[in-house]
């Protein structure tokens, strides 16, 4: 466990990550080059049924300054600039898209001991307001999350997290949606030294009066191979196999059945990550 109760975020994460990351039923394709002078540029395609999208994006670090510029295939420019720690625990994120005139933001990111602060603001004149924080321990914390339209005078965005951690497990509790979903979701190391992990999420959904139930594990047979495997109340199966064969290097075989449509062919993805 880290040391305070990290951003509001981060609550449920461990469970969300195990039972939803590297799940895919596309085709994707991530390859990262490092120039002589240390500018990291990677590009991403991916393949959606007959549409194929991709974008590339160029990183480049100096001292607590970190720059990053992608575009895509809509010829979107997506620019971050981070500055890390101007201040002890705090952090500056300053994003826009071009050409999207009002997508500029800056975003701030303070961490404490016993707290955990997120904001940010739109750079228009009539701009949203996000801000979450949380506070307590890295055993026990409360958060809050709400987004504020000055545009409208509305909150379009207001949620609520509980997390509780220990050496081995995790439990947290967030009501989103406006109050509308409540989530409860678990996280338990089962054995630390082939990172085998069991997780659980349990949604219901007030206006719709329905329950959502998602049961996870995964495993190391071996510390370069990691398998995974995931199943919901609606009978949808899912299972990968993820393989780092060189250094940050990965190749990850993902599939999907469902019960419910079991006429239909599985869902097959593959992603390769290739770094040097």
């Amino acid at each position: 466990m880290g040391k305070g109760p990290g951003l509001y975020s981060e609550i449920g994460k461990k469970a969300r990550d195990l039972l939803y990351k590297d799940y895919q039923t596309d085709h994707k394709f991530t390859v990262t080059t490092y120039t002589s002078t240390g500018v990291a540029i990677t590009s991403t395609g991916i393949k959606k049924g007959d549409l194929f999208i991709g974008d590339i994006t160029t990183q480049l670090k100096n001292k607590n300054l970190t720059t990053d510029i992608k575009v895509d295939t809509n010829s979107n420019l997506f620019t971050t600039i981070t500055v890390d720690e101007p201040a002890p625990g705090l952090k500056t994120i300053f994003s826009f898209v071009i050409p999207d005139q009002r997508s500029g933001k800056v975003e701030l990111h303070y961490l404490h001991d016993y707290a955990g602060i997120n904001t940010s603001i739109g750079l228009t004149a009539s701009p949203i307001v996000n801000f979450s924080g949380v506070v307590g321990s890295n055993v026990l914390a409360v958060g809050a999350d709400v987004a504020f339209d000055t545009a409208t005078g509305n909150l379009t965005k207001y949620n609520a997290g509980l997390s509780f951690s220990k050496a081995d497990l995790i439990a947290s509790l967030n009501l989103n949606d406006k109050g509308d979903t409540l989530c409860a979701s678990y996280y338990h190391t089962v054995s630390p030294l082939t990172n085998t992990a069991v997780g659980a999420e349990l949604s219901h959904s007030f206006s719709r009066n329905d329950n959502t139930l998602t049961v996870g594990t995964q495993h190391e047979l071996d510390p370069l191979t990691k398998v995974k495997a995931r199943l919901n109340n609606y009978g949808r199966t899912s299972a990968l196999i993820q393989h780092e064969w060189r250094p940050k290097s990965f190749i990850t075989l993902s599939g999907e059945v469902d019960a419910q449509s079991i006429e239909k062919n599985a869902k097959i993805g593959l992603a390769l990550a290739l770094k040097p």
